[in-house]
């Protein structure tokens, strides 16, 4: 009937690739597991680990010439083999999935942006798909679970952190490669690029919309300021003064409060004022 938004479904190439990616993830999660497993066994036994990586290449060293008691001894040998064989699933996955690339995201293969590894890029190239599906950054980073959580009635406004709804994996590869960003890899000076990747701004051009302070984010923030602050005033019995508010003018016909700051110049009932009389 035309009445409910289409539903995106991966084609097989990209579910192939996203079954590969999430299994070498669940490997790897089991093979920190074994690996911490061995670091209280060496506790035990009063070892120290001078090394940041107990299995590498000092650490395979120590641990092969460590003399530790029967029981303990044979704990961290079956935890080394069970390692093993767990880095040789990975490392074959790792294989797929260099293989399994889709010929649309090859670009992704052969350049990876900045601080996004071929394992990274494998991740979000699998979960994400079709990245033309989304009209921008901001649908894309909402679908992903980045963005802070917003629910507003009337003057109830409630904040939280990030909904961290749909893929997980794209949520830690998102902070993995901030994380692995080098320094100084932020825009060069007196570059006039967007940071959401649109066309660059004039210098005559006027703010966007989300930095002015006649925006819904403003307005909601400096809305639900005053009602705090008129709480605290009736809590210790004081009247609340009234707050200098500035308000989104598309929102002037709802109530006949306003409360605008010095210099608006605006005299159309304005309804976001009524939470700090």
């Amino acid at each position: 009937m035309g009445r409910l938004p289409e539903a995106w479904l991966a084609p097989p190439q990209v579910r192939e690739l996203r079954e590969l990616v999430r299994s070498r993830a669940k490997l790897v999660a089991l093979r920190s597991g074994l690996k911490a497993q061995v670091h209280p066994m060496l506790a035990k036994e009063g070892v120290r680990v001078p090394m940041s990586d107990l299995f590498g290449m000092g650490g395979t060293r120590l641990l092969d010439q460590l003399q530790l008691g029967r029981a303990y001894g044979l704990r961290v040998a079956s935890l080394r083999g069970l390692i093993t064989a767990y880095d040789q699933e990975i490392a074959m996955l790792g294989r797929e999935i260099a293989a399994g690339w889709p010929a649309t995201s090859a670009t992704w293969h052969s350049r990876p942006p900045r601080g996004v590894g071929p394992v990274l890029a494998a991740v979000l190239v699998a979960e994400i798909g079709d990245i033309h599906r989304f009209a921008g950054a901001p649908q894309l980073c909402s679908w992903a679970g980045l963005t802070p959580r917003h629910r507003e009635s009337d003057t109830t406004v409630r904040r939280g952190p990030i909904t961290k709804q749909g893929p997980g994996l794209v949520r830690w590869a998102a902070v993995e490669a901030t994380q692995r960003l080098p320094s100084g890899s932020s825009r060069p000076p007196g570059s006039t690029a967007s940071p959401t990747g649109g066309a660059p701004a004039s210098a005559g051009s006027p703010p966007p919309a989300s930095s002015s302070p006649w925006s819904s984010t403003a307005c909601a923030t400096a809305r639900s300021a005053a009602w705090r602050q008129g709480r605290r005033c009736e809590r210790f019995g004081r009247s609340p003064a009234r707050a200098r508010v500035c308000h989104d003018p598309r929102l002037a016909a709802w109530s006949p409060v306003c409360l605008s700051p010095p210099g608006c110049g605006r005299t159309a009932p304005c309804r976001l004022g009524a939470a700090s009389r």
